[in-house]
């Protein structure tokens, strides 16, 4: 009960383990989400059968039945959307590491024009938006960048966003004014907060410093406040190895991007746990459809004024608005057909 859980957090003691504290205080607070808005849900069906009885015995108009009838069912939808964001990680901040593909040029153009549509998406959605990292391309773009956007269930959202993206277009870096194909990555884990327990095994870590400049930071020459971090990793399942490498130089105090880098290593080692559970999951339940992670995921053609998603098959022809961040329709598809699963 979420009323004996309340009672928890009066307890004069309550706060002696912070992690715990913030651990139920998330808890109570996911719950409430459910009930409240089912609470609203049957207040509209109230007030629709209310309506209903005052239009049968002609106290109410067919405009007044209809009205209700478009919000009851707005509600219904609302909570059957915020069903496909029941997973433990989907309430996290997200993290978004974006990277140029072959391609030169165009490519890190590309990777750039992705930065800003998500930058615009979170903006619209009221979302705290911070560069961590910008790696610039050589005479224009971006080759790589890490952004993270926090907000409530900013990771159940754009987790969808997993992938390759592919454009199409008459480039303009061409002098031939050739029709261009271009990809950039984008890879999104969930910011874990101290609620997740998550493993670092110290033997493995190494930190570089370096002096930051440019878009990641403005004190050239002056300090070593930028980080780099190598964690050499081992697959527990797999005995496979890899090192994972990250850059930060958000500010000008080391200490705080070391901090900030680990949250980060964290984050890549919840993600790295979450798939394979996915990937579990997956073997136990063939008949389902498969989510590649890493695959061309959307299209965005330029000329034909067209950005189709490959795995619901949602499309729209406005190009424009799709780049300056508008792409919920995009995330509803594939919540609805993979978020439950």
């Amino acid at each position: 009960m979420i009323s004996e859980e309340e009672k928890q957090t009066e307890h004069p003691d309550f706060w002696e383990n912070p992690k715990n504290a913030t651990k139920v205080l998330t808890e109570i607070k996911t719950k409430k989400a459910w009930t409240n808005a089912f609470d609203e849900l049957s207040i509209s069906f109230d007030d629709l059968s209310l309506v209903f009885e005052l239009y049968s015995i002609e106290e109410s108009t067919e405009e007044e039945l209809q009205s209700q009838i478009a919000e009851t069912t707005r509600k219904v939808e609302e909570l059957e959307f915020k069903n496909m964001l029941r997973n433990e990680s989907d309430r996290f901040d997200a993290v978004l590491n974006i990277n140029s593909g072959a391609g030169g040029v165009e490519s890190q153009d590309w990777a750039e024009m992705l930065m800003r549509m998500y930058i615009r998406y979170a903006e619209a959605h009221n979302y705290n938006v911070t560069i961590s990292n910008v790696l610039d391309g050589e005479g224009a773009g971006i080759k790589s960048a890490t952004i993270q956007i926090e907000g409530e269930f900013a990771y159940g959202f754009l987790k969808s966003e997993n992938g390759v993206h592919r454009l199409v277009r008459v480039s303009p870096f061409n002098a031939q004014g050739k029709r261009m194909t271009s990809f950039a990555s984008v890879f999104v884990t969930p910011l874990i907060d101290d609620s997740i327990e998550v493993v670092i095994e110290q033997s493995r870590l190494s930190w570089d410093t370096f002096r930051s400049g440019g878009a990641g930071g403005q004190n050239v020459n002056k300090v070593e406040s930028g980080v780099r971090l190598r964690y050499q990793y081992k697959d527990p399942y797999t005995g496979e190895e890899e090192e994972i490498l990250i850059e930060n130089t958000e500010t000008r105090d080391q200490p705080k991007n070391k901090e900030k880098a680990l949250r980060l290593l964290r984050s890549q080692l919840y993600d790295k746990e979450l798939k394979h559970r996915m990937e579990e999951q997956m073997k136990l339940e063939a008949g389902k459809k498969k989510i590649e992670w890493g695959a061309q995921i959307r299209s965005y053609v330029f000329d034909d004024r067209r950005v189709k998603d490959h795995r619901t098959n949602y499309q729209t022809s406005d190009v424009n608005a799709v780049m300056n961040g508008e792409i919920d329709d995009f995330i509803k598809a594939y919540l609805m057909e993979y978020g439950g699963k």
